[in-house]
């Protein structure tokens, strides 16, 4: 007779966890948790362009600094030059030495502040796609919350009575009963199964004669030997 009710009992159960199930996966919650991550990626995104600028705009004035100094060093030693001109092949390598390295510095930092500049356009069209999509994808998400808030509204409401009708047939069965049910629906479901031709329905597998003897007797709860599910034979 108990296990008549629980059988009874679990197909609310399931009906109830079939539904929530439903709610979950409706595709509007679906739709608005892409458009939730996508947003809270372009947010990160964002960030780590903002982070790449502020570290770009930083080397940018460093190596300003650097050329102004560099340039000061160049105009200096081509002044002393102008002032002292060599007086042999040998003075003028000299001389030429510290230009040429000075010279070769500033065409280095003059190629790395042409990257950066390009970098920087890139990175500001980067910013500028980002605001577009994510403020575009904003817009959908709070339009479309509006429909699902109702639609959710509904469906917890539905929900809520369906799980009240399931609190009504467990207050029915005894709660040693519902507790071993409910602790084998953890790692399996459903937790009941059908004895079918001698095997359990839940697994396919065959259950040995002696349970099935017990299970005749209806003296005690029969669990499957392979799945735990409890079996449930239809008188």
């Amino acid at each position: 007779m108990q296990l008549d009710k629980l059988w009874q009992f679990m197909q609310v159960d399931m009906e109830a966890d079939r539904f929530e199930a439903k709610i979950r996966q409706s595709e509007k919650r679906q739709k608005l948790l892409k458009q939730r991550n996508f947003i809270l990626d372009q947010q990160n995104n964002m960030k780590k362009l903002e982070g790449e600028v502020a570290a770009m705009a930083d080397r940018l004035e460093a190596v300003r600094d650097e050329s102004e100094r560099l340039q000061k060093q160049l105009s200096a030693l081509t002044e002393e030059m102008e002032k002292n001109p060599p007086q042999s092949a040998e003075e003028a390598d000299a001389q030429m030495a510290p230009v040429q390295k000075l010279m070769e510095t500033l065409s280095r930092y003059e190629q790395e502040l042409s990257k950066m500049r390009k970098d920087a356009e890139l990175r500001d069209r980067q910013q500028r796609d980002i605001r577009v999509s994510a403020a575009r994808t904003k817009a959908e998400y709070d339009a479309l919350k509006g429909d699902y808030d109702v639609e959710f509204k509904r469906d917890t409401a539905e929900l809520k009575k369906m799980r009240a009708r399931t609190d009504a047939e467990a207050a029915k069965l005894d709660a040693n009963l519902i507790e071993r049910y409910r602790a084998i629906k953890q790692h399996c479901t459903p937790p009941m199964a059908k004895l079918v031709n001698g095997q359990c329905s839940g697994c396919f597998m065959s259950l040995p004669s002696a349970t099935l003897l017990k299970l005749k007797d209806g003296n005690e709860l029969i669990l499957c030997d392979n799945c735990g599910r409890i079996i449930y034979c239809e008188e």
